[in-house]
């Protein structure tokens, strides 16, 4: 299968699932008192994204219980025990949680854009934006509460949720203290990048996988499925980051290396002799041009770097797809590996 065919028939099953994850999310998350509140915190979930992370719930549930709902049936899987559970609920709480990290990271990393539009601290203000993030963390928990699921197995799922939660804080910590070392192992970067991305897809494909009642190798495959996509995809992330016009990327191109974040790309440039620090002189991302940054990438490409990242990628996402066997084969186990493949494969 070529790779246009790939990404055309993920993205008709990222659309079809989009469109009722927009529904659920416009159900449990409205606005309400105070409005300002609650129009912050639905704000970057309203300026688009491609819904990656619950699609890969709503995809797994699918492969777990041998079913494909589409409509509103979607939102009624039946459990291995034969009990209704709300997926979708699990699949807000997921992308909410996302969002969340978003605000966030955009307020400490100082980015002024983020999907093509203002950040939220931009749009509105710094504790505006704090307190609609704190207000997505926690409207997951209350979401992951009312799927109906046993509840033993919801009990797991918010143990996961929460776990997750405080993985992704500190794969944050680590990466804010990468930006004052020059000694990283590339090691050290994938387990930042485990921390920081990875852990919520490994729980966006695991938690369909406890809710339904899965046993724990089909749970635990899918959410090493999760670990080896979440860490191919930031990969990706940060080739994009300089090789993306800005227009396309909805932010900054070479702002990671701007704001002195390490990569693998940086990593591996180092380790080739190259002085990744004297690449660009602009102190933030507004001040970078176009010209430097273009410099900069022929600099990456010359010592082999941007390759590097890119097998990398490759080799974690075959990884990711072997974990996929433990499942039977279906349509739904198809396109979580055409996703896989998708991640790496994006423009943006």
């Amino acid at each position: 299968m070529t790779t246009e065919t790939t990404e055309a028939r993920v993205l008709d099953a990222i659309r079809e699932r989009r469109e009722l994850v927009n529904a659920a999310i416009d159900e449990e998350l409205p606005i309400q008192h105070p409005e300002r509140l609650y129009e912050a915190s639905r704000y970057i979930l309203e300026a688009g994204g491609k819904r990656l992370r619950p699609t890969v719930t709503t995809l797994a549930a699918e492969a777990v219980t041998g079913t494909e709902p589409m409509g509103e049936e979607f939102r009624a899987f039946t459990s291995l025990d034969g009990e209704p559970v709300d997926v979708m609920r699990a699949a807000v709480a997921i992308e909410v949680i996302q969002s969340f990290t978003l605000i966030h990271d955009d307020i400490m990393d100082e980015d002024d854009l983020r999907r093509g539009v203002p950040a939220v601290h931009e749009k509105y203000d710094t504790s505006t934006a704090i307190l609609a993030g704190d207000t997505l963390y926690s409207k997951a928990f209350e979401f992951m509460t009312e799927t109906g699921a046993d509840p033993a197995a919801g009990l797991e799922a918010m143990r996961m949720l929460a776990s997750t939660c405080t993985e992704i804080c500190e794969g944050q910590a680590l990466d804010v203290a990468f930006e004052t070392r020059d000694d990283i192992l590339p090691e050290e970067y994938l387990e930042m990048v485990e921390l920081k991305t990875a852990v919520l897809y490994g729980a966006a494909a695991a938690t369909p996988a406890i809710l339904l009642g899965a046993d724990e190798e089909v749970v635990d495959a899918l959410y090493q499925y999760g670990i080896d996509s979440g860490r191919a995809f930031q990969i990706q992330d940060d080739v994009l980051d300089l090789t993306v016009p800005s227009e396309e990327l909805g932010k900054q191109r070479g702002s990671d290396l701007v704001e002195g974040k390490e990569t693998l790309i940086t990593l591996h440039a180092r380790q080739e002799g190259l002085d990744v620090d004297g690449l660009v002189d602009a102190e933030t991302p507004a001040e970078v041009t176009e010209p430097e940054v273009d410099d900069a990438v022929k600099s990456l490409e010359a010592t082999g770097s941007i390759a590097y990242a890119r097998n990398t990628a490759e080799e974690l996402t075959a990884r990711s797809k072997e974990h996929l066997k433990v499942l039977p084969e279906s349509e739904s186990r198809s396109l979580l590996e055409d996703i896989a493949d998708y991640l790496i494969t994006r423009g943006h």
